[in-house]
């Protein structure tokens, strides 16, 4: 029988380190004060059968090793810090924050530890387990509608800023443009990338949204080795590529997206252009199907941004050299996209999958198959008595049985308000736009989000026994 243990225990130096010893054996644990100093060092993993057909050594920067799963607590923490070392926010006050859900829990996270409430805005498309997971943590959310611009008062953006004045004591971090969030990477994440490669990474390709994470990695590692390439990956329906090409901020690049964490339809402060010298354009669906497959043949369940940027590092395999060491930012975990592109469902209504939901399926499920339209004579007056008859807000507009054009209730709103025309009731074909763009029947749901957008909310179609059709925005949500 083995002789008793005796343990003495003392507290070391460190406040978060205990000494034990054990049969005069010493024994050092690692014990933090709180969860919020299990932050960061999260590990590099070798990626293996995904890259297979890359000349070069992958590593991904696995931050759901962090304690919100996301890289985003790195940030949410430097912010908070900031803000209270700034007096912007005092003890018991409340933290407000537009998120897609990621900064929403690192904040959260904080404000558990820290004694501080939550109010979190976000956009319809995120997920349903981003916003229970916030809600868990004691935060109440704002579910905003995400094809608004920016600047309209019901943005996430927007209802956040009108909070943050409302409530005494509150203070609204907007990720966007606090610096505080590229500062934690640079202090953190581009530091940690360099001592775990010895200082060999080539590249650096990562997913962008706010910006934070690439521009604070991409200052860190610039100042180390300014030959480092630094790749971000942007989404179909964000300003960022082109304006980045060409300096032109193009309205007409913007258009609603399924990928969630990455792209903008606004230039945040905290996207340093300068320093990134490429992005690459991924799908909806390429992203999606590429998280899938990183957890088929990797084992690694990640989120959807995830999945984009390894899409897209799989799209610039020629630029790569047997040479180069490449580190890929891997944002979050899949935990919170099961419902969405874990689900075969969802995957196949999006034309990601086999059996896709088409243009075809979408006029069959309408409650309603009138098709309701009004003549380029008609005056304005009549066309908004149909639109509040019938409840709806755009039509197309005919020229005898041709379609001539189109109204909405914007360009019926920009009327009104203008004092400047002649008639007070001019026919409708004076303020029409463009018709609504055709598609065929066998269109995929998914390819319609590259077509329906603010200048065009509506599509026409015509089916096999020769009816008119009009498939509108609210039709796509219904059937989603």
């Amino acid at each position: 029988m083995s002789a008793p243990v005796t343990w003495l225990i003392e507290q070391a130096p460190a406040a978060n380190f205990l000494t034990f010893a054990a049969n005069n054996k010493a024994i050092v644990l690692d014990i933090k004060d709180d969860i919020l100093q299990t932050i960061g060092w999260t590990p590099l993993v070798q990626l293996n059968r995904i890259v297979q057909d890359l000349p070069c050594q992958v590593l991904a920067k696995v931050e759901t090793f962090n304690p919100g799963h996301s890289i985003k607590d790195r940030m949410a923490l430097r912010m908070l810090e900031q803000a209270e070392s700034d007096g912007k926010i005092k003890p018991g006050g409340t933290i407000i924050e537009c998120t897609s859900g990621n900064t929403g829990m690192g904040l959260a996270i904080a404000a558990c530890v820290k004694g501080y409430k939550c109010i979190f805005t976000t956009n319809d498309k995120q997920s349903k387990e981003k916003i229970d997971i916030l809600k868990a943590h004691g935060a109440e959310v704002i579910v905003c509608p995400t094809n608004v611009g920016p600047d309209d008062p019901r943005s996430y953006y927007s209802v956040a800023e009108k909070l943050s004045k409302e409530l005494s004591n509150s203070f609204w971090f907007n990720q966007y443009d606090n610096l505080a969030n590229t500062e934690a990477h640079y202090e953190s994440t581009g530091p940690e990338i360099w001592e775990q490669t010895d200082g060999k990474v080539t590249h650096v390709v990562v997913g962008v949204g706010t910006g934070g994470t690439i521009s604070g990695v991409a200052k860190y590692l610039k100042e180390q080795n300014p030959n480092i390439k630094i790749w971000g990956v942007d989404t179909y329906g964000s300003v960022f590529k082109k304006y980045h090409e060409t300096g032109i901020f193009d309205e007409s690049e913007i258009y609603p997206y399924i990928t969630e964490g990455i792209g903008e339809d606004i230039l945040p402060k905290n996207v340093a252009f300068d320093l990134i010298d490429h992005f690459e354009k991924v799908t909806d669906k390429d992203g999606a199907m590429a998280a899938r497959k990183l957890a088929r043949v990797e084992g690694i369940l990640l989120g959807y941004s995830a999945g984009s940027a390894m899409a897209g590092l799989l799209q610039m395999k020629d630029r790569l050299t047997s040479e180069d060491l490449v580190v890929l930012i891997f944002h979050d975990h899949g935990s919170r996209y099961v419902g969405k592109i874990y689900n075969d469902d969802w995957m196949r209504e999006r034309g990601f999958l086999e059996d896709a939901l088409n243009v075809k399926e979408l006029v069959e499920n309408k409650v309603h198959h009138q098709f309701l339209s009004v003549q380029a004579d008609d005056p304005v007056n009549l066309v908004v008595k149909k639109m509040k008859e019938k409840d709806i807000s755009q039509m197309p507009v005919m020229q005898g049985d041709k379609i001539a054009g189109s109204i909405t209730e914007g360009q019926i709103i920009q009327f009104l308000l203008d004092t400047s025309h002649e008639e007070d009731n001019p026919s409708v074909k004076v303020i029409m736009g463009e018709p609504f763009p055709d598609v065929d029947l066998e269109t995929p749901i998914h390819k319609l989000s590259q077509i329906i957008n603010r200048k065009h909310p509506a599509v026409t179609t015509i089916d096999k026994a020769g009816n008119r059709h009009v498939i509108t925005q609210y039709d796509i949500i219904q059937n989603l």
